[in-house]
């Protein structure tokens, strides 16, 4: 496998995607034991069973690249080596959110090549809607329906939308906000708040505060083809492959407009 996609292998990291929504949601309606990692996060069977099916799902498309994923890490530590090209896996982003039974919570796939996201996958089981991205540009899907292109819309004249972490809302966040026009906030969870962006919903989102990339790269990849971006605060876009695989504070945006910082 080369990174010359072809549609087909996009269609089939989407169905992964939402192979592992099944598993999710086969946990969500059961009675399941929330369990608590070294890094003080909730975590479920969900998490490590839907891993499981992801890793794979990804190989029967292609051995190539290194997976490095969530629960991996946390199980058995970090990659020796990943090479320029490699997949950054979250298989229940937004696990609070799942544990206290909100449908906002996401998986998420990513295929970073040389620091950059070029396939993104997000998939909401819970509201059954995939959105995905890659140089054949961003789409969504709800249920059954046929996708449809999506892309970020132009700067309001009459000040933005900002998006906020429902579980991990700061101080600096509300300094950031405060200093912008911004005329309505949508608090919500997981990976979704890049899709709000990159289906035009909404115009800014900035997190302050411990991410991993895993958290992250799946959505900027959605974003970026949407054409958005996502950059550090002071507006260089954000990497991937980082030693420790940590994000620095960063905000996403969709119109080319909006400069960070300003």
């Amino acid at each position: 496998m080369t990174l010359e996609f072809s549609l087909n292998d996009v269609d089939h990291v989407v169905d992964v995607a939402r192979r592992a929504g099944e598993t999710i949601m086969a946990v969500y309606h059961s009675d399941f034991v929330v369990q608590t990692k070294a890094d003080s996060s909730p975590v479920t069977i969900a998490d490590t069973k839907a891993e499981d099916v992801i890793v794979a799902g990804i190989g029967e498309l292609t051995n190539e690249f290194a997976i490095v994923g969530e629960e991996s890490v946390a199980s058995h530590g970090w990659p020796a080596e990943t090479g320029q090209t490699f997949w950054l896996v979250d298989p229940l982003d937004g696990t609070k959110e799942f544990v206290n039974r909100r449908d906002e919570f996401t998986v998420n796939i990513a295929l970073i090549d040389r620091g950059r996201p070029v396939l993104g996958v997000v998939h909401a089981p819970a509201i059954d809607t995939t959105y995905w991205g890659s140089r054949n540009g961003a789409v969504m899907a709800t249920g059954s329906e046929v996708a449809r292109p999506i892309s970020v819309r132009a700067l309001p004249p009459d000040g933005m939308t900002a998006v906020v972490s429902r579980s991990h809302r700061t101080p600096g966040v509300d300094a950031f906000l405060a200093a912008r026009p911004i005329k309505e906030e949508i608090s919500t969870g997981s990976s979704l708040k890049f899709c709000l962006l990159a289906c035009a919903r909404a115009d800014i989102y900035p997190r302050f505060g411990r991410t991993m990339e895993w958290d992250t790269a799946a959505g900027h990849a959605v974003l970026r083809f949407a054409g958005g971006s996502v950059v550090d605060v002071d507006g260089v876009e954000l990497g991937y492959g980082k030693p420790g695989f940590e994000n620095p504070d960063f905000i996403a945006i969709g119109s080319p407009e909006i400069r960070v910082p300003g």
